[in-house]
């Protein structure tokens, strides 16, 4: 059973063009998400399911299926902010959908009946993370609650213009997860990493602490947790226009309760984005070095 994998693009805007996540970076024109793609086929996933915006709908698979037609099966799922369950009222000044785990869920309107990997649009996770979960998937029993997370050491995924958000594991010494708590402003400043809390504190944090860049492995069984937790969030949050419906917030719940359990996979490979306007030269200049490697052809779908 070949395993899915479920890229996060709704947040991308109404044009292509400027938009980060689209990006021109690659020598032939590709952006981050054609990387994401091609390290998954390499690996051996043989579906890709976009979860996107209605904004962006028809221009987006057109770019898409002229790319991958023939590589890879496609499926377009669409994430709105009305995706809720009958007789709530949503705050009319609610724009955005419900968060990373409510992406998730609409997804299973595509009938995902095998492991899958989540991955967000903007991110370069490096073509090991995607064999390591293939790895895993191969391990276990497609019908159980056992995921995974893949996990990047600090250090390797820092923007040098200006400071990011990570979440920070806790790994059991069995190796896995126990909880991920998210930090903002974490920066690098006179070699050392840490971040402000709200008093102005200064906290470090290890160069190879683990962290989620919200690379995740699931099986099926996990849609039943979200609709069943959606279910209860949306309740209690249908009226705020701002709450989310978050992937580490569920994922801890099912671990504490000891409904699920997730085997960190860790990464050694350099994670980058576009966080930052800057960070594009960055990205451009490190997708050449690995081209020039012959990590990647010069041209990635006409190769």
């Amino acid at each position: 059973m070949k395993p899915t994998l479920l890229i996060l693009a709704a947040g991308i805007g109404s044009r292509y063009g400027g938009v980060k996540q689209m990006d021109r970076i690659g020598p032939s024109g590709e952006s981050i998400i054609d990387y994401s793609i091609y390290d998954a086929i390499r690996a051996g996933f043989e579906k890709v399911v976009f979860v996107i915006n209605k904004k962006i709908e028809k221009d987006f698979q057109e770019i898409f299926e002229k790319k991958l037609i023939g590589k890879i099966e496609t499926e377009y799922v669409l994430q709105e902010v009305t995706d809720v369950p009958v007789d709530y009222e949503i705050h009319p000044d609610r724009k955005k959908p419900w968060g990373t785990a409510h992406a998730v869920l609409v997804a299973k309107k595509n009938k995902i009946n095998e492991p899958f990997a989540v991955i967000n649009a903007d991110d370069f996770y490096g073509a090991g993370a995607y064999r390591m979960l293939v790895e895993y998937f191969n391990s276990i029993d497609p019908k159980s609650n056992q995921y995974a997370m893949v996990a990047y050491e600090l250090d390797k995924t820092l923007s040098e213009h200006g400071h990011v958000s990570r979440g920070v594991c806790t790994i059991d010494n069995e190796g896995f997860l126990r909880e991920v708590v998210e930090h903002t402003n974490i920066e690098k400043i006179n070699n050392n990493i840490g971040y402000k809390d709200e008093n102005g504190n200064w906290n470090y944090l290890p160069e190879k602490t683990y962290v989620s860049m919200n690379f995740w492995g699931f099986t099926p069984g996990l849609f039943d947790f979200l609709e069943k937790g959606f279910d209860q969030f949306i309740r209690e949050n249908a009226y705020d226009p701002k709450a989310e419906y978050y992937i580490p917030t569920v994922v801890t719940e099912l671990i504490n309760n000891m409904e699920a359990t997730v085997r960190v996979l860790k990464s050694s490979d350099q994670w980058f984005g576009v966080t930052y306007k800057e960070d594009k030269e960055d990205t451009i200049e490190k997708i050449k070095e690995l081209v020039d490697e012959g990590k990647y052809p010069l041209n990635l779908w006409n190769a």
